[in-house]
């Protein structure tokens, strides 16, 4: 969790670009020099989730030292070379909150220790990777100095999460809160239903970068003091949705190290303090990230975990997402029958209905999410009318408010058309995903979209085909 000590020389550096690294890239694309770190990583028998998203990262300094997966599978693409040579920091020199976090939350976010073969946790550990904080505007950089050197942990709290929870408000920054109370512990439940609100309807991308600061501040906060435990335990577990919430983001954006750190983070709060609730929260994301970064024993594990201590909160639709969480990691492993079995679990607990135990959280999960997530699993198993037929549910269904959901369950539909030999549709789909691509920022979403893209190429001379691949190949490289 993070210090309430900090001072302006520990605030970071603008990241100076690695032109050492970009030189080794040459003129290959960013996506290509990606594909070609995997294949080494598969050469030495490691794995690693690099994409173009990684190597930007890396040309523009934001990553000063690899974590050791990718320093081993550099160092074999360039054998000879060192760290230095290729452009990175020395290791000793970045390791700030990175270093002390391991010692809090270990890289597995499951409690078995055990992993299958070729699953390298190295490959996916959040530790070493970047500058301890994220950089973030001038303007917000001195309201936090000012705040810490003036008030401490708690001020920066209320500077931070005033008034809508990922802006900051430099009058609030002058005035030191002497006791955090209920008031902030308000103000951070609040953050963390603004955050929720602004993905659902204008996904991740645009607010990753925005919701690092309220988060620092509010574990700020719990190194404040409180003087009533039922205060304390509202600040834990705010904070720990937070860190949920802001990995969440990461996650649906494609930076899934920093996602699996914030999630990693929400869990180490979750059994300081006990917290069942918060622990099984965390467990369900970890497992959905390990299902989209292709670690499907990890996502498998991770779900199984949430559902062990879930099992007492005492709702059916919780346990019924958890079944799901779970029936995406058998599919990831092509067990067909265990992934059936836990659908058909996931169906007959959500049929059960909803109850007062159900958390705040959930309120994405109806019957358009089950039928989405349900499409997904039929999709990795490779049965794509299938998968259609639960996609179209899904895009059907949703609510007009979810409008990152609507985008998403209608990228995955165009792709299981596109998959499963039906072009015209698939275009047609595809369209209306690019629609809805212009009112939210989902890498995500981008991704899945440009995959079908690469499966209709070859039917470009059809009609609305060739449309939807000229509108795609005319969005910015980022989409």
């Amino acid at each position: 969790m993070a210090s309430s000590t900090m001072t302006s020389s520990q605030y970071p550096r603008p990241p100076r670009p690695n032109l050492a690294f970009r030189e080794l890239r040459g003129a290959r694309s960013p996506a290509e020099f990606a594909a070609a770190v995997r294949r080494a990583a598969r050469e030495i028998g490691e794995r690693v989730s690099c994409d173009a998203r990684y190597v930007g990262r890396v040309e523009a300094g934001e990553i000063r030292c690899p974590n050791y997966a990718y320093e081993r599978v550099f160092l074999h693409m360039f054998p000879g070379r060192t760290l230095t040579d290729l452009g990175f920091a020395p290791r000793a020199s970045v390791r700030g909150r990175g270093a002390r976090t391991h010692e809090v939350a270990p890289p597995a976010l499951v409690t078995s220790p055990a992993r299958a073969a070729g699953e390298t946790w190295g490959a996916h550990e959040p530790y070493d990777t970047q500058d301890p904080y994220e950089p973030y505007d001038n303007e917000e950089s001195d309201v936090l100095r000012r705040a810490f050197m003036t008030g401490g942990g708690a001020t920066v709290a209320a500077a931070s999460l005033s008034p809508l929870g990922l802006a900051f408000d430099a009058a609030a920054a002058e005035r030191p809160v002497r006791r955090v109370g209920t008031g902030e512990a308000a103000a951070l439940e609040e953050a963390v239903r603004r955050i929720r609100l602004l993905d659902d309807r204008h996904g991740a991308d645009g607010l990753y970068r925005r919701a690092a600061a309220p988060l620092r501040a509010a574990y700020a906060l719990l190194d404040a003091g409180v003087t009533r435990q039922a205060t304390a335990d509202r600040l834990h577990s705010g904070a720990g949705e937070l860190a949920i919430s802001v990995g969440w983001l990461a996650h649906d954006s494609g930076r899934y190290d920093d996602a699996r750190s914030h999630y990693a983070e929400a869990l180490a709060t979750a059994r300081v303090t006990g917290d069942a609730a918060l622990e099984t929260h965390a467990f369900c994301n970890a497992a959905f990230l390990a299902r989209d970064a292709g670690r499907p024993r990890e996502a498998l594990r991770a779900a199984q975990a949430a559902q062990r201590v879930g099992r007492g909160l005492g709702s059916a639709r919780l346990m019924s997402l958890l079944a799901l969480r779970e029936a995406g990691g058998w599919a990831g492993l092509a067990d067909r029958t265990a992934c059936e079995q836990a659908l058909t679990r996931a169906q007959v607990l959500y049929e059960r209905g909803p109850s007062d135990a159900d958390p705040e959280w959930m309120s994405f999960y109806g019957e358009a999410e089950l039928e989405g997530l349900e499409a997904q699993c039929w999709s990795t198993l490779g049965d794509w009318p299938r998968a259609a037929r639960h996609a179209r549910r899904a895009a059907r269904l949703q609510d007009p408010h979810f409008t990152r959901n609507i985008a998403l369950y209608t990228a995955e539909l165009a792709n299981d058309l596109a998959r499963g030999g039906r072009p015209d549709e698939a275009a047609a789909a595809g369209l209306r995903g690019l629609d809805l691509l212009g009112e939210v920022q989902s890498s995500r979403i981008g991704a899945m979209l440009a995959g079908t893209a690469r499966v209709l190429s070859p039917h470009r001379r059809t009609a609305g085909v060739s449309v939807f691949l000229e509108r795609h190949a005319g969005l910015p490289r980022s989409a």
